[in-house]
């Protein structure tokens, strides 16, 4: 007779192992030690074999039945239910092994070697955030394009259109790791643009007056009433133009005072190349000024409150806006403005934009081009700061 929940239940255990039919093979095996096991003993092949479906009451009674039926259908079609099960199990850790997430750790592992840990922490986050969730116990081999556009279109939703852009670059970077390993045949993110998917990212405008009102706020900058630290950042965030990144983070270190160069290391540039800033006599002044000032510190210009630290992002955006140029101007602005201002004077494109740290760059190049056209730059930097002082004169 078949087996009921309640008379599951009141088996007890024995001074030796005995079994409860449920009828059609499926038996209950019941332990000395009180463990009870769903199986099934069948012939295959001329061989007698046992097979389990798990114990109850994990197993319930109706799963067991279940999980029966379904071997039974194998065994009638002629496969062996336990060599079927084996295999399946063996896929699976096969699948796990080959899995997107087990293959971008180890390209993660190969790829973070040498890079700057602000860059590798990122890119970490991104994967465990975006895209392991989604993809990451897939197959390598069997993901198809479709579903990395839906992952990024997911990343799109919540208004972030960069990191989408970001995540399929790097998702992309990964299957090139398991195609060159031979954990994949084939790289799906290529098959398409992030352009043919995602909507283009508004380009972002940041404020800046016109080269007309720069006399005037150069006379600002010079009354400024905050801290001198402040003040002497944004002069000379004014005289190299670089990113406000690029300035708050400065060190001691990378400055070579007697050659007048400034040199910032490739982990800090937006183009992961280094960039040499040339420095004018009067970044020099302010330079050696702040040494007085700062030079204690690992850093040029150290946070307010927290010595090791650098300067807060907004430190520079809120001075302007005591100043009263909320919206008017921002630190990027300083770069927008030298830009404007040197092509309006007829300098070298290519000097301006190298200058600007715009121009694109490959790993081959790099260590050429950092140095490109130094010595018509540091010409081009010095009269842009004669320009800025002549400026201030006339103000």
């Amino acid at each position: 007779m078949a087996l009921t929940d309640t008379e599951i239940k009141k088996l007890k255990s024995g001074v030796k192992d005995y079994q409860r039919s449920d009828g059609e093979g499926l038996y209950l095996w019941v332990t000395t030690a009180g463990g009870k096991l769903w199986r099934w003993s069948y012939r295959f092949e001329g061989r007698e074999k046992i097979i389990s479906y798990g114990k109850y009451p994990h197993i319930s009674l109706a799963s067991a039945r279940e999980l029966h039926r379904e071997a039974r259908k194998l065994h009638a079609s002629g496969i062996d239910p336990m060599a079927q099960r084996k295999a399946k199990k063996l896929a699976s850790q096969e699948g796990q092994a080959n899995s997107f997430q087990n293959i971008a750790e180890k390209w993660f592992e190969n790829w973070g070697s040498g890079k700057s840990p602000r860059h590798v922490e990122s890119t970490l986050r991104r994967l465990k955030s975006d895209v392991f969730p989604v993809i990451g116990k897939r197959p390598i081999g069997k993901i198809q394009a479709p579903e990395l556009v839906k992952l990024a279109k997911d990343i799109e939703e919540r208004g972030a259109v960069d990191i989408a852009k970001r995540a399929l670059q790097t998702v992309g970077q990964v299957f090139r790791y398991a195609i060159a390993h031979g954990y994949a045949e084939r790289n799906p993110a290529i098959e398409f643009n992030p352009g043919d998917v995602l909507k283009s990212a508004r380009k972002v405008n940041y404020a800046r007056i016109d080269a007309k009102d720069l006399p005037e706020l150069l006379a600002k900058i010079e009354v400024y009433q905050g801290t001198q630290t402040t003040r002497l950042a944004i002069k000379l965030m004014a005289l190299t133009f670089v990113r406000t990144s690029e300035l708050i983070q400065a060190r001691w270190s990378e400055f070579d005072l007697d050659n007048a160069r400034w040199n910032i290391s490739a982990e800090r540039m937006k183009m992961r190349t280094p960039h040499i800033v040339p420095l004018s006599t009067q970044a020099l002044e302010i330079l050696k000024l702040l040494q007085i000032v700062t030079g204690t510190s690992e850093w040029v210009f150290p946070g307010a409150h927290y010595s090791k630290k650098p300067m807060s992002n907004n430190t520079i955006l809120k001075a302007l806006e005591r100043m009263g140029y909320k919206g008017k101007m921002t630190g990027h602005g300083f770069r927008g403005l030298a830009s404007t201002i040197l092509h309006e004077r007829g300098y070298n494109h290519d000097h301006i934009e190298l200058q600007l740290a715009h121009s694109p760059r490959n790993a081959v190049s790099a260590a050429y081009n950092h140095a490109l056209y130094l010595e018509p730059r540091a010409k081009m930097m010095q009269e842009w700061a004669d320009y800025l002082e002549f400026s201030l004169r006339t103000a």
